[in-house]
């Protein structure tokens, strides 16, 4: 579990083909590896992935081919910049939202523009997601926690304070980029509640 409060900016060292799957391997800055054990999480891009090694200032995951298609990290090359949290431990602040790391659907970056010192973007998300997207509630880009500003249909729109911006890659984004998004977990919740609630009503009988 994590929060969407990135904690470092990593780059990629290398990837490795290893039987249809990748090796990843990606220098840290600051994430403090040293408290980290072979086996723990750490939430890349949005992606929750395992550490298989570790060294003093870079770790290893490996990749599934699940994982390549289905998320942006397909699109990983040496030299690209990516956002960092380790899982989230009993007692540490939720500064964000409840992040899973599971990655719902690919969203594209419809437009950008300067807002005083903020910048605002636009995203398109599949239309199976839009309904779990609502104004003011919370979702994750690339593993960073946002707040919703507005919602037009499979729309919607986000703002990067200066902060954001420098500690985080949404600030490099462009127009046409792709991006990880995770839904709210409250809303996918409440749905497969309202569901199982109506399936299990008793139907009126007619007299």
């Amino acid at each position: 579990m994590f929060t969407g409060i990135v904690q470092d900016l990593g780059r990629v060292q290398r990837l490795e083909q290893r039987s249809g799957d990748t090796r990843l391997t990606i220098e840290v800055q600051h994430l403090a590896l040293d408290r980290m054990q072979v086996g723990d999480s750490i939430c890349v891009q949005g992606c929750c992935i395992t550490a298989v090694a570790l060294q003093k200032s870079s770790f290893q995951a490996d990749l599934s081919r699940e994982t390549l298609a289905l998320t942006t990290l397909g699109e990983l090359r040496a030299g690209s910049v990516v956002n960092l949290e380790p899982a989230l431990r009993a007692g540490d602040p939720l500064g964000g939202h409840l992040v899973s790391g599971h990655v719902d659907g690919i969203a594209r970056v419809l437009a950008r523009a300067s807002d005083a010192r903020s910048v605002r973007l636009s995203f398109e998300v599949p239309s199976e997601l839009a309904r779990y997207i609502a104004r003011k509630g919370s979702v994750t880009i690339d593993g960073v926690s946002l707040t919703v500003n507005e919602v037009e249909g499979a729309r919607f729109g986000v703002n990067l304070i200066p902060h954001t911006q420098d500690v985080t890659t949404l600030g490099r984004l462009e127009v046409g980029a792709r991006v990880n998004l995770e839904v709210d977990q409250i809303a996918r919740y409440i749905e497969r509640l309202m569901v199982t609630f109506t399936a299990f009503q008793p139907q009126s009988s007619k007299t």
